[in-house]
């Protein structure tokens, strides 16, 4: 089975929020956050980034908060992508900012390859059940487009909380049973149980674990060997930058090699449509 991160951030330093940065360079330590991020942010240094840390795929997102983080637009992110075969753009909408965000998703992704959708509750101030979406999610679902969500808590300034609740997601599942719906950080603090009720639920939808230290799995999910055909590895980077120690602690979990091998890539590439 191949690694698969799913959740790597590719932001120009410039683009985020000082609180954002500051964040990161809390993480990093042993170098400023702008030299780290400027090092891999190249078509080599993300290569050499996925080589050193045992990944073969990554999934790239763009981000519209301007609020919360800041703004990675989904033409940088196509750009960043193109030609690279280990990585998969996904973009980026805020329905605040466009008018026609249905329209924008289908333009990502017959004009710019864009592989999916990152939507971010938390950071753009919308329940993912409003009526507002349900026209993107019925583009994702017609062009077989996964989407993923924020859920759960951020330490980022302008966060609110009360948007990332997962159980409004269980509306999209229902109404839209074909799309594939990533609960990214499932759920993170206040809503593991729910996340993996609707995982274990829906059938298209899936647990990201990104940002939860993989030591404490088994404490969020004590039946995580039950769940690993949904849930899937993601990093968070540069946020979290220690993705090679994250994979091995996934692989020092008290779980079978086939359960290790859905949640780092198994079911990303299946999600991806990677053969």
């Amino acid at each position: 089975m191949p690694v698969i991160d799913f959740h790597i951030h590719v932001a120009r330093i410039e683009d985020y929020h000082p609180w954002v940065i500051d964040w990161t360079t809390s993480n990093i330590g042993r170098e400023t956050a702008e030299s780290y991020v400027r090092h891999y942010l190249t078509p080599t240094g993300i290569n050499e980034l996925l080589d050193d840390n045992g990944v073969d795929y990554g999934v790239a997102l763009a981000e519209m908060s301007p609020i919360s983080t800041g703004i990675t637009t989904n033409e940088s992110v196509a750009a960043f992508c193109k030609g690279n075969p280990r990585l998969f753009a996904f973009a980026s909408i805020n329905p605040y900012m466009i008018a026609r965000p249905a329209d924008e998703l289908r333009r990502c992704a017959t004009e710019l390859g864009m592989r999916g959708l990152k939507l971010y509750p938390t950071y753009q101030y919308f329940y993912p059940n409003e009526p507002m979406l349900y026209p993107v999610y019925a583009v994702a679902q017609e062009l077989d487009l996964p989407v993923m969500l924020h859920t759960g808590s951020s330490v980022f300034r302008g966060s609110r909380i009360k948007y990332g609740d997962p159980l409004y997601l269980d509306d999209v599942a229902v109404d839209f049973p074909d799309l594939k719906i990533l609960l990214v950080h499932s759920g993170r603090g206040f809503w593991y149980d729910q996340a993996a009720f609707l995982a274990r639920l829906h059938e298209n939808v899936y647990m990201e674990i990104s940002g939860l230290p993989p030591a404490k799995l088994l404490q969020y999910f004590p039946d995580l060997e039950r769940l690993a055909p949904k849930v899937v590895f993601g990093s968070d980077w540069p946020g979290m930058p220690f993705i090679a120690r994250n994979i091995q602690a996934i692989r020092d979990l008290p779980l079978t090699d086939q359960a290790k091998e859905l949640i780092l890539g198994g079911n990303a590439a299946h999600i991806l449509g990677i053969t």
